[in-house]
């Protein structure tokens, strides 16, 4: 996603609000800042880039207004992990095209998911395939591949996958009962490898030979970087690599292809405003941490920028050192691992403010001990007065 004028000129406006903001009201409680502007270009850029259709994986971020923008813009197919997830994409798009892709389901949860019409089911071993017993010949059954490889942040196939062996029969049972068949895959979470993707896309390939069969989509899955962390071209990159390893390893019918970006699409949508609580010596204390707006941190460092804001709205700058990162609740396992490089003069009272972090943030906000990220406020229609914060009507 190239960082042109446009999007210059949106995260200066949104920055000017940001100073305003703090100047007149002094927040003191964590706040999630939604950019709606920079979700729409975010989105445009998967559906105008990505050479097949494009689904939203609900569980980055599942707030409503992020959904009614994304429905909004364009995208009507939604990749659901629950129930919940199937009725807030519901909730926003009352069309919406449901992917069922959590591998593992109780059967409650297989009753309630075809009861909404879920358009796309993933299955990963046979038990999980049985218990979906009888379901339309319509019904899409996405088998997912692991090929245990690097390539992300983290892997995605230590928990979920079949192998390829496992996966030619699962497809070939999958046609014996009568519903149509599918392959997908996920390259692991902040993938900047595209030979990642065209291994995947050969492999699946290969698959459907093997099984003697025709695949009726392919789904390349998420795992796509967000452009907080990755330079200008490699969605592009990532994009071209899909489009020609389908037409290399699928030359004569090649499937319906989907993606179900999640941290790629609405990476940049959220920024976080936390304030210092205090200071001692190199150990900060925020008001949300690890227990909040902060999760995944413990996980790995998450992509964007950290600018540091006095109560005049001013930028700090100079020299930087490294600090201890706390949250706000009694508890010292609330701690941010490594440490964060900020301008040394930071003090009691001063703000940071945290860019892409609009994937897994409010997410996985707990509550413990009454902290946590709760307020969102939409920076496009942010009125600022003294005192208070509202959204304009």
């Amino acid at each position: 996603m190239v960082a042109d004028a446009q999007d210059i000129k949106h995260a200066r406006f949104d920055m000017a609000r940001v100073t305003d903001l703090i100047e007149k009201n002094a927040p003191d409680a964590p706040i999630a800042l939604m950019r709606p502007e920079a979700l729409r270009r975010s989105a445009q850029t998967f559906l105008r880039g990505f050479p097949g259709a494009v689904s939203y994986a609900v569980k980055a971020n599942p707030a409503p207004d992020i959904l009614d923008t994304l429905a909004k813009t364009g995208i009507t197919a939604f990749d659901v992990a629950s129930v919940a997830e199937m009725r807030a994409a519901r909730d926003a798009c009352p069309k919406a095209r449901l992917h069922y892709h959590n591998p593992v389901r109780s059967v409650a949860e297989i009753s309630d998911a075809k009861a909404l019409d879920v358009a796309s089911w993933s299955v990963d071993r046979r038990s999980e395939l049985d218990k979906l017993g009888n379901l339309p010949p319509t019904s899409e059954i996405a088998v997912r591949l692991t090929l245990k490889r690097a390539g992300g942040a983290y892997d995605f196939g230590s928990k979920f996958g079949a192998s390829a062996d496992e996966a030619t029969t699962l497809l070939q049972e999958v046609v014996a009962r009568g519903m149509t068949p599918a392959l997908t895959f996920h390259p692991g979470t902040q993938c900047t490898d595209p030979s990642s993707w065209s291994d995947y896309i050969a492999a699946c390939a290969m698959i459907a030979t093997r099984a003697g069969l025709r695949l009726a989509s392919l789904n390349v899955g998420g795992g796509f970087p967000s452009d907080a962390d990755t330079d200008a071209t490699a969605l592009a990159q990532i994009f071209a690599t899909i489009r020609s390893a389908v037409a290399t390893h699928f030359p004569d019918h090649p499937p319906k292809l989907w993606c179900e970006p999640g941290r790629a699409m609405v990476a940049d949508a959220l920024w976080l405003l936390l304030r210092v609580k205090a200071r001692s010596d190199d150990a900060l204390y925020l008001n949300d941490g690890v227990y909040g707006a902060l999760g995944e941190w413990r996980d790995m460092p998450v992509p964007g920028r950290r600018i540091v804001l006095q109560t005049d709205g001013r930028t700090r700058s100079g020299p930087t050192c490294g600090f201890t990162v706390f949250g706000p609740t009694c508890d010292s396992l609330d701690r941010v691992p490594g440490t964060w490089h900020l301008p040394a003069e930071i003090g009691e009272g001063d703000y940071v403010l945290l860019t892409g972090a609009g994937a897994y943030s409010l997410a996985l906000v707990t509550g413990f001990n009454g902290y946590g990220t709760r307020e969102i406020f939409n920076l496009s229609s942010l009125c600022v007065q003294a005192g208070q914060h509202r959204l304009a009507s």
